[in-house]
């Protein structure tokens, strides 16, 4: 049975005293929820890491990155590298999300790259894959999907250090959500990708989260489906109440 996982990602939102109360909030819920069958992530902006992974210290909340530079260290202005994230406290990197293929040309070729050195510096990774509004129209979207993940898969990805999160481009930040129907062929789809690649054992046990607009009032309809093993959620996990709702897949 895997295990569920709710993942936020804050994007390039969130101060210091704002993060703080999410944190302190998001914490609070997980000490006193017994027994729950989900883990949550939370990743912020660089800026907020190190305040995030002090206050999150005492609960189960997990913490990562939003990215991460391939490269080892040097010369890179700007860059953050997997050892840097490790170093300061994140369990998690997020890679290829469509913001940083589409805003930043990132590549699939580069994803793995990105992958590839954040599991060797012992980070879990949620490699992001999904479709434009125009690929899936025309009839291209699986086709898009497989070779973004055959592509953005490391060679040393396995079901334990990697997850895979399928966003569709044009449900990001829209309002608009796939139907359940669509989510649940892409996952499919996706852990037979995985199967081919690596093998049932690996396909069967590796989690698949869905991304788009996810908010409580989908969540437990999106969460119920067979594939669906999180969600990777933007907007609606900048407030503690709704990020947490959708965990317990509960619309008060």
């Amino acid at each position: 049975m895997r295990r569920l996982l709710i993942a936020g990602n804050w994007k390039m939102n969130g101060l210091s005293q704002e993060g703080k109360t999410l944190v302190e909030e998001i914490s609070s819920f997980l000490k006193t929820t017994t027994n729950p069958d989900f883990d949550m992530l939370v990743c912020p902006p660089f800026t907020l890491i190190g305040q995030t992974c002090a206050l999150a210290k005492d609960s189960s909340l997990s913490v990562g990155g939003q990215d991460c530079s391939f490269y080892d260290k040097g010369a890179h202005t700007g860059e953050v590298s997997a050892a840097m994230l490790k170093d300061i406290g994140c369990s998690y990197v997020i890679v290829g999300h469509s913001e940083r293929r589409a805003n930043h040309g990132e590549t699939n070729e580069i994803v793995a790259l990105k992958a590839q050195k954040a599991l060797e510096e012992g980070l879990k990774v949620i490699i992001c894959v999904g479709e434009t509004e125009q690929e899936r129209v025309s009839g291209k979207m699986l086709k898009v999907i497989e070779t973004q993940v055959r592509d953005s898969l490391p060679l040393n990805a396995t079901s334990e250090n990697t997850v895979i999160a399928y966003e569709p481009i044009w449900a990001i930040g829209t309002g608009k959500t796939a139907t359940p129907e669509d989510v649940a062929e892409v996952h499919k789809f996706i852990r037979s990708q995985i199967e081919s690649l690596k093998g049932k054992d690996v396909a069967d046990k590796m989690r698949l989260l869905y991304g788009g607009s996810v908010k409580p009032n989908n969540a437990k309809e999106l969460l119920s489906l067979e594939d669906v093993d999180g969600a990777l959620v933007g907007g609606a996990s900048l407030k503690s109440k709704d990020f947490c709702a959708i965990a317990t897949r509960q619309n008060d």
